[in-house]
């Protein structure tokens, strides 16, 4: 049965499962079962806020509103969008990821942490006691193995863009030819290999994702996952299940209870509740991948209709009637209620602007660029070795050179030979069988550089424009709406 939610600042009509089966539970379910509707000095990196002042001119809100809250944990920041039921955002921020070390390598779990609650901190005060729900997104594929007892990370977490080539065999021959998870980038790929590398005592283990992770801090409930992120650790979205080839296997013990994105895992905890403001009722939500929030943010409604997010990879995905899972080439595909959003994701993107121009020159540069002009120069612009899409190959090597003296040639040349992968991306989508693109939304920090627009415009040789809403964080809000209103109407 299908339940239909209206989401807001346009005609976007998202329908999702409002009764999903939850598949595979391990001995974990009973953590999941929250009855939750039925019941009424650190470092500190620099942050951006902003709020909105509209409606009561002290708070910018109505008597009695109430608002829902998204974060979005990148590959080189978070942030977080705070909106009413209508879509207005109220208050909106980043944050950096403070440059914490453990043994000369960037400790992850400390850093995204320490950002979850300095986000939380930095929502104004007097909007914080107004939060009934609350969602996030993370990176697709970023994969931490936990103790089942305590959440305590077992093994270092392994990054979206990471390629467990090791475990790769071992998958190709227990999953269907060319599936989602035949990649060593893969969540399996990187269970798989830490089954294999780890000796110890493996039965108090769980496997969550970037998302639950963060979520567990702040709902306490272990094990839970959305079949957003659950998508490369091998579960059907179609199906609304593990498959069985998955659950024989020794491992499968480890896989989390999966649920729609925006579903009431549990109320916000006590401690943080108290030490933040929050009401004692504010509910914590299933989240969803980055990109897929940002396409959700996009409002992209339409069969045809994409959205690349150009953040510090380059993700792109495209509404079909179609759904396309071909791991030769990174491709996936997502529920979205009767149709797919079939895309992929690339290393290319942002990253690699950043290791070769601070903002400021980019800024600079961009506005030199004639972008009707095609540069003559071929890159495949990667911040290291190894890509995932349109070509899964861990062992491809950043192309950057010739470097002409020109610093606006050079700059140019990057830019169009991202949009060249891009085009490549929507080409061999096309060609595996989904709906053609008609029109793309840009969402991410590229969006904001209309000179790259324009070359993207040019190189696909379609419409391309600025989404509605450009911030995953946007998208997390609205998931946190659809589970507050899945309470409200005790669904």
């Amino acid at each position: 049965m299908l339940s239909s939610i209206h989401y807001p600042t346009g005609s976007f009509l998202f329908l999702l499962p409002s009764s999903p089966k939850h598949g595979h539970r391990g001995s974990r379910e009973a953590h999941s079962r929250t009855g939750l509707c039925n019941i009424a000095s650190k470092p500190r990196p620099r942050a951006m806020i902003s709020a909105t002042q509209e409606g009561n001119p002290e708070v910018g809100l109505q008597v009695g509103e109430r608002l829902y809250l998204g974060m979005d944990f990148g590959t080189s920041g978070a942030r977080f969008a705070l909106i009413d039921k209508r879509g207005t955002i109220h208050a909106e921020g980043t944050r950096e990821y403070p440059p914490y070390k453990s043994k000369e390598t960037m400790d992850w779990i400390r850093s995204w942490k320490s950002t979850l609650f300095l986000l939380l901190e930095d929502i104004p005060l007097h909007l914080r006691k107004l939060v009934v729900s609350i969602s996030l997104d993370g990176t697709s594929a970023t994969t931490i193995i936990v103790d089942s007892t305590t959440g305590e990370p077992l093994w270092r977490p392994l990054l979206y863009n990471e390629s467990c080539s090791d475990a790769l065999p071992t998958v190709k021959s227990i999953a269907p030819a060319n599936h989602t998870v035949c990649t060593g980038s893969s969540t399996l790929c990187k269970l798989v290999s830490w089954w294999n590398m780890v000796d110890s005592d493996k039965k108090l283990a769980t496997l969550l994702h970037q998302a639950d992770w963060l979520l567990w801090l702040l709902h306490g409930n272990l094990g839970v996952t959305d079949y957003n992120n659950a998508l490369k650790v091998g579960y059907d979205p179609e199906l609304d299940s593990y498959p069985h080839w998955l659950l024989a296997q020794p491992y499968s013990q480890f896989l989390p209870s999966v649920k729609a994105p925006g579903t009431p895992i549990g109320f916000l905890k006590e401690n943080v509740k108290t030490k933040y403001g929050f009401p004692k009722d504010c509910v914590v939500c299933t989240g969803t991948t980055d990109s897929i929030a940002a396409f959700l943010a996009a409002q992209a409604t339409q069969p045809g209709k994409a959205v690349t997010s150009l953040g510090s990879t380059l993700a792109v995905k495209l509404l079909s009637t179609s759904r396309i899972d071909d791991a030769r080439y990174g491709v996936y595909s997502h529920r979205l209620d009767d149709k797919w959003l079939v895309g992929g994701a690339s290393n290319t993107g942002g990253a690699v602007l950043r290791q070769i121009f601070t903002d400021e020159q980019l800024e600079h540069l961009s506005e030199q660029i004639d972008p009707m002009k095609t540069s003559p120069l071929d890159y495949y612009p990667l911040p290291t070795v190894g890509e995932r899409f349109p070509v899964a190959d861990p062992n491809m090597a950043p192309r950057l050179h010739p470097r002409p003296k020109s610093d606006v040639d050079y700059l140019h040349g990057i830019l169009e030979s991202i949009a060249r992968i891009e085009a490549n991306a929507y080409g061999l989508l096309k060609d595996l069988g989904a709906t053609q693109v008609e029109e793309v939304f840009t969402a991410g920090g590229g969006a904001k550089n209309a000179k790259w627009i324009k070359i993207r415009q040019r190189v696909l040789g379609l419409p391309v424009s600025p989404a509605i809403q450009t911030q995953a964080a946007y998208g997390a809000a609205l998931l946190a709406l659809k589970g507050a209103q899945q309470c409200v109407q005790g669904v």
